[in-house]
């Protein structure tokens, strides 16, 4: 072969290599991006299907407390409709049992909304540690922050409540002024993969630049959820708002359900409480019937596209008037609509 027969070869392997390293950098780009962001509307009717592969058959063949008994931190005399909206959620869904650890002020008031929950007085008691400590082992699932407060002492009893939930490996939902206490001190819960932290946009902010020490990049959301949840350990972090964006600091979840416009106090507390139970269906499921998903993923996927159901059938109903006690009453319909149909 000529010189020039032989430059014209090498030109064209080179070329040919080129090419083939572009196609195999699309390839890793195109799967990067679909296994971190999934939110159109085939991803979301298979995760879907995750959740519906989690729910526990109704069977006589079951005793009480099988299906999930459910703890809810919080309430203090100020705020007692949260606890009492995420504990109730949570029964509504499906949990066999739903428990509240509240204050002595709070717990006379938060049983009187409903005979079906466990209300234990005693989170500004002495000896508070202790006294909850020992319902630790019966429960599935803790939720802690709605109605909690920001009262030193009680934050101080709630830090220690979640090293004990850890140290058994209990799964928590955290929320509300629990959010307060970690982007106080992220430490607490750094690193533990059996978390899901539920924050708002403000919420949301704080731990940003509490971990990250840099303003959140509102242009780039996906983004930002994603280096919070890496910072923190992987846990799963839900940041609720137009669309709920959910992250494990591996895949972005989206979901985008339909809701309505109507934004009332307790519905993130509505949130929690279903996440309670959803978290713990998951994580019993086992790998196959989660298809190789995050479980606290798919759980988190399923509290908001049911709450957004909630929200929804309330609006239909009630308009501009809409409360959450109203989007409570139609968890049932809601989530057979969802799950069950």
């Amino acid at each position: 072969m000529s010189s020039c027969g032989t430059l014209a070869a090498v030109a064209t392997v080179g070329v040919l290599a080129s090419v083939l390293l572009y196609c195999l950098q699309e390839a890793v780009l195109e799967r990067s991006f679909s296994m971190r962001s999934m939110g159109t509307a085939n991803d979301m009717d298979n995760i879907f299907q995750l959740v519906r592969n989690a729910i526990p058959p109704l069977t006589s063949k079951k005793h009480k407390g099988q299906d999930g008994k459910i703890g809810i931190v919080g309430g203090c005399q100020e705020y007692t409709g949260a606890p009492y909206f995420a504990a109730i959620s949570a029964l509504k869904v499906g949990a066999d049992l739903s428990q509240v650890f509240c204050t002595k002020d709070a717990a006379t008031v938060i049983k009187s909304y409903s005979p079906e929950l466990i209300v234990h007085p005693v989170l500004d008691h002495p000896h508070a540690l202790q006294e909850i400590e020992k319902w630790l082992p019966r429960l599935h699932t803790l939720v802690i922050g709605p109605g909690l407060g920001r009262q030193d002492s009680i934050l101080e009893t709630t830090k220690g409540i979640i090293e004990k939930a850890k140290s058994k490996g209990i799964p928590l939902v955290i929320d509300a002024d629990g959010l307060w206490l970690i982007a106080q001190q992220p430490s607490i819960i750094q690193g533990y993969q059996r978390a899901i932290l539920t924050p708002n946009f403000m919420e949301f902010t704080r731990l940003y630049e509490a971990m990250l020490t840099e303003p959140v990049d509102t242009t780039d959301k996906h983004g930002s959820v994603l280096r919070l949840s890496q910072a923190m350990g992987n846990i799963t972090i839900v940041q609720k708002g137009e669309s709920d964006l959910i992250s494990d600091g591996d895949k972005v979840f989206v979901c985008s359900h339909e809701g309505s416009n109507r934004r009332c106090g307790g519905q993130g507390d509505l949130l929690a409480g279903s996440l309670g139970v959803l978290v713990h269906w998951s994580f019993i499921a086992g790998p196959e019937k989660m298809n190789g998903h995050n479980p606290f993923m798919v759980a988190a996927f399923g509290a908001c596209s049911l709450t957004r159901q909630c929200n929804h059938q309330a609006f239909q109903k009630y308009g501009r008037a809409m409360t959450t006690g109203d989007m409570i009453s139609e968890v049932g319909t809601a989530f057979n609509k969802l799950f069950e149909t």
